[in-house]
């Protein structure tokens, strides 16, 4: 069986006193329901102290994610962060070549599967993002696009290891736009990534890596997206930073 896993990613939104609050509020709002999935807050990289210290405190059944880390562990990278700097925050989660990093920051399958290992030599497990554009779907290659995103990303990772992957299947057309790829086109592609892990690997690991699906999800879709064999959970953006909507996914 593979635990619901449900992400969210807070972007760049929210200060250290904003992610402490709403972590508080999110609690309450959880408390008096039994959660039969895994949750993960990722904000951004000035609140992982403030939220990690609310779940230690408040002994919350929380994860904790970071949105993005550099290769390196230290070095002449202005800007970046390191895993080195992410496992010092007893971080456990980090998300790797989301679209937004792809489009804005020039990430490729190459950087990003130079992330997953690196988080894997650190102990960190990787929720890795793949997904194609609307000129690519309407193409008709969307299926072979995706697929060779996650045979490059997973170029050379043992299969010890990819059983702490997530793959996280995000269509671009559908982050942000309010758009949502109907619940069979998401199983569709998500029974073709697992199908691929399957043959990379071998089908009992395949059977373990969670699958997410990340591109508007919302309270109102995310029963009939979870209802579908092949996904395990949602990788949230936007409903993220509203408690009512992301405990009501939370609780789907």
């Amino acid at each position: 069986m593979r635990t619901p896993f449900i992400a969210g990613n807070w972007k760049m939104n929210m200060s250290h006193m904003e992610a402490i609050r709403f972590v508080e509020d999110l609690s309450y709002e959880l408390s008096s329901k039994k959660n039969n999935c895994e949750i993960c807050i990722c904000p951004p990289f000035t609140a992982l102290r403030s939220v990690k210290n609310i779940i230690d405190t408040d002994k919350l059944e929380f994860t904790l994610g970071a949105q993005n880390m550099h290769w390196e562990e230290a070095g002449a990278f202005t800007g970046e962060i390191s895993p080195l700097m992410l496992t010092s925050l007893k971080v456990d989660y980090v998300i790797i070549g989301h679209s937004e990093r792809r489009e804005y920051f020039a990430e490729t399958n190459e950087t990003v599967n130079k992330k997953v290992e690196a988080a894997f030599k650190h102990g960190l497990k990787p929720i890795i993002c793949i997904g194609e554009s609307l000129q690519i779907r309407e193409t008709g290659k969307a299926e072979d696009f995706v697929l060779g995103q996650l045979i490059e990303c997973l170029n050379g990772i043992a299969a010890k290891n990819t059983m702490d992957i997530t793959v996280a299947y995000e269509p671009i057309w559908a982050i942000g736009t309010g758009k949502t790829a109907t619940s069979a086109d998401a199983e569709e592609m998500c029974s073709a990534i697992r199908d691929k892990i399957s043959h990379l690997y071998n089908p009992q690991i395949a059977g373990m890596v969670r699958i997410q699906y990340g591109g508007s999800v919302k309270p109102h879709n995310i029963g009939e997206l979870m209802s579908m064999p092949d996904i395990d959970g949602a990788l949230v953006g936007g409903a993220s930073l509203k408690v009512k909507d992301f405990a009501a996914i939370i609780n789907f």
